[in-house]
């Protein structure tokens, strides 16, 4: 696989005659995730704000593991890089990359990153619909919300990505200006282990709807508004689609109660006495 280099402003400038490589190396800011072979940090140039990916491989043992259990393995930024550029054909708004490197021909080594425009100022539809419960938003925007996910995740899908990490967290509401019912902006983002297929698979199709239904299970929706999700992502008639995902209807379920205990188990202190 031949190396690869893409340098928008003000990286092209920046790093001009430079190894672009051993200049994002360089690069300094607040660390967000650090794991072996892959860092995430923010940084500043020129007064606005980025985000940094840099993988320096994912070693042999990874990708056998991921193999054996029948899944590609995420090698390098490239995953994310052909996300983004998917998306935007696709016209569904997520982050802009302006810088992207890989080169190597050891996928158990290449050394990659890539560099995406900090997206600002937004809240995550996590912390957005946080207090719901006890303080509901306005019927039409909570209405207008649902109606966008669900465009957002269709014309993902239509489009043969499916994102592996489908919550709201990676879901991003745009502040300025502030947003209303009638004007309203979203970018999904952290693309890393997104698939893109010329088609979407249904059984993938299915982890995607299942991880959002989790995700959306504590803010307070209502059983019309799941039902109002599911008219939106499939632009059929409800009797129709209720007809018709039967098998869609008794998964999401069941796996939202599988990721609940999960997520229980993890990060919910258990009772007793010391």
């Amino acid at each position: 696989m031949r190396d690869e280099l893409m340098l928008a402003p003000p990286f092209d400038t920046l790093w001009a005659g430079q190894d672009a490589f051993a200049a994002v190396d360089r690069l300094e800011g607040q660390v967000f995730r650090e794991l072996d072979g892959r860092r995430t940090f923010r940084t500043e140039v020129a007064g606005r704000g980025y985000f940094v990916k840099i993988h320096r491989g994912v070693g042999w043992g990874e990708i056998v593991k991921n193999l054996v259990s029948l899944r590609l393995p995420v090698l390098g930024a490239g995953n994310e890089w052909r996300a983004i550029r998917r998306l935007e054909e696709l016209g569904v708004d997520t982050m802009r990359a302006v810088a992207y490197g890989r080169r190597g021909a050891n996928p158990a080594r290449e050394h990659s990153f890539i560099v995406t425009e900090e997206l600002a100022p937004t809240v995550s539809l996590e912390d957005f619909c946080r207090d719901w419960p006890k303080m509901p938003p306005a019927p039409a925007l909570k209405r207008a919300l649902i109606r966008r996910v669900a465009a957002m995740v269709r014309g993902m899908h239509r489009g043969g990505v499916n994102h592996r990490d489908c919550y709201l967290c990676h879901f991003l509401l745009h502040l300025d200006p502030a947003p209303t019912a009638a004007a309203l902006k979203l970018s999904v983002i952290d693309l890393h282990r997104a698939q893109i297929r010329p088609h979407t698979p249904r059984r993938w199709r299915d982890k995607d709807l299942a991880g959002l239904y989790f995700s959306a299970l504590a803010i307070g929706l209502t059983r019309r508004d799941f039902l109002r999700f599911l008219r939106d992502y499939f632009g059929r008639p409800l009797r129709e689609v209720l007809r018709d995902e039967q098998v869609l209807l008794a998964h999401l379920h069941a796996e939202g109660e599988r990721l609940l205990a999960k997520y229980r188990r993890k990060y919910v202190p258990s009772g007793g006495g010391a």
